[in-house]
């Protein structure tokens, strides 16, 4: 499962090689030099092609997987390290490498819903339908985590199954008989057992629910005040000696200690192994997804727009904000056990401005940037509607540096959705995503291109 790094930075030096070179002008506007040297008006080439601006979109693409592959292997060295040494320090040190993993794949999102690797790779390195990828086995919430470990007898929401005869006779972790070795292999088979899509045992949330434990408080029937903290596993769940617990002065046999450390190191592998073909098929020279893509034409930018627009209406307004909001749940939002959901909703609308303004900060620092959507926008004479969708964008990104800010600061985004505290500022973020979605709409139609429904994910009123 060692990725060659060495061939991440070729390729990304090769990618950066076919974008232009950005400089933001003080208008905002971003100045592009067209292939011959000269820029066009108000700083953007006449000369930004449909072809400039795929070739910028995929090789963003492949950084922002590749950043996440290669958060995802620091990851894993941090649980192995926890695993073998199970301190505060260690547990501590892998929650932070399980928070900065999430910061690059966060901005990933946008990729999904393009029939892409994300959503479409399948086993043998083709691309089917959507539904076919790997997104489930990555990112797949909320967690019936009750099939992986123990849980409260009541939480605040569900921790099992959708369908109660779906349930494992117990916990993966606890039940020796069905799962007498607990690997890559195992894991990856329970996975929605009874075909039921909240039996989820593998992926970033997995490996969240192992290291925080469920988010418990005393408000269970959604009255009083939450707390401000995430789970609280306790450090001794993973002890090697006699003080092994399942839950803080729950005292267990070493082995379910010795067995949570292996699901949690396996969970990890198989990340990085879901991962790693989705960074080979975005490659900008050997990829064949890279290929495709950027020779895709109207198709393509399509994609893209497709892509940004659903993100923003039904997957991130819809599922992960307002049915939280709506049912005020704390199993209903993205990344409960951690208290990180301000972060995923700010990095997944940061994913669709990235998009749109074709500029992405790898973990490292260096600016992945080129010819834009923007810049087809004001080339093909839609000034107004380009600078109006940029500040819609930039309206999403204020309005979710609000909730970001409030959970740095000690009101978390579970805090946030309850009646009667602050769910103006949460509101605030479902109605900047909806006015940038029209917008998006409206790009799409002054582009001329054929997008799907891209309100389709999502069943809620907005």
């Amino acid at each position: 499962m060692n990725f060659n790094l060495k061939k991440v930075s070729v390729a990304l030096l090769m990618a950066c090689s076919l974008t232009a070179c950005v400089d933001d002008g003080d208008d905002g506007q971003a100045g592009i030099t067209g292939e011959n040297g000269a820029n066009g008006t108000n700083g953007v080439s006449t000369f930004v092609t449909r072809d400039d601006v795929l070739k910028t979109n995929a090789n963003i693409a492949y950084a922002a997987y590749s950043d996440s592959l290669i958060a995802a292997q620091s990851l894993r060295t941090a649980i192995t390290t926890f695993v073998a040494l199970p301190n505060e320090i260690n547990m501590k040190a892998a929650k932070k490498a399980w928070i900065d993993s999430r910061e690059p794949y966060g901005q990933t999102e946008v990729y999904r819903f393009r029939v892409g690797p994300i959503d479409a790779l399948k086993d043998d390195g083709t691309i089917g339908e959507e539904g076919d990828g790997p997104e489930g086995k990555i990112n797949a919430w909320p967690l019936g985590e009750a099939i992986i470990d123990y849980v409260a007898v009541e939480v605040d929401g569900d921790s099992g199954p959708e369908t109660p005869a779906n349930a494992l006779a117990n916990n993966i972790i606890a039940n020796t008989t069905d799962f007498p070795t607990i690997d890559a292999a195992s894991i990856a088979g329970a996975f929605e057992h009874g075909e039921d899509e909240r039996n989820v045992t593998t992926g970033y949330h997995a490996v969240e629910f192992l290291l925080w434990g469920q988010d418990l408080n005393t408000d269970l029937a959604g009255a009083g005040t939450r707390d401000s903290s995430g789970g609280q596993r306790p450090v001794t769940d993973y002890a090697l000696d006699g003080t092994c617990t399942s839950g803080a002065g729950n005292t267990v046999t070493p082995t379910t200690c010795t067995r949570r450390g292996q699901y949690l190191t396996a969970v990890a592998d198989l990340l990085i192994a879901d991962l790693e073909p989705i960074v080979n098929a975005w490659e900008p020279v050997t990829g064949t997804h890279y290929k495709a893509f950027i020779t895709g034409g109207d198709v393509s930018l399509a994609k893209i727009l497709e892509g940004m627009g659903r993100l923003s209406f039904g997957e991130l307004a819809g599922e992960r904000i307002n049915i939280a909001l709506t049912t005020d749940s704390q199993e209903d939002e993205h990344s409960c056990f951690s208290d990180n959901t301000h972060r995923d909703i700010f990095l997944n609308a940061k994913g669709v401005q990235n998009t749109f303004n074709a500029q992405y900060t790898r973990i490292d620092g260096e600016v992945i940037s080129g010819a834009s959507i923007y810049d087809l926008l004001v080339v093909g004479g839609d000034h107004e509607l380009a600078n109006s969708l940029r500040g819609s964008l930039e309206a999403t990104m204020s309005a979710a540096a609000v909730v970001d800010t409030k959970a740095k600061t000690g009101t978390p985004f579970d805090v946030l959705i309850q009646e009667g505290i602050e769910q103006p500022n949460v509101v605030a973020v479902i109605k900047a995503l909806v006015k940038q979605t029209d917008e998006i709409e409206q790009a799409i139609d002054a582009l001329g291109v054929s997008a799907g429904d891209i309100r389709q994910d999502t069943e809620e009123d907005i």
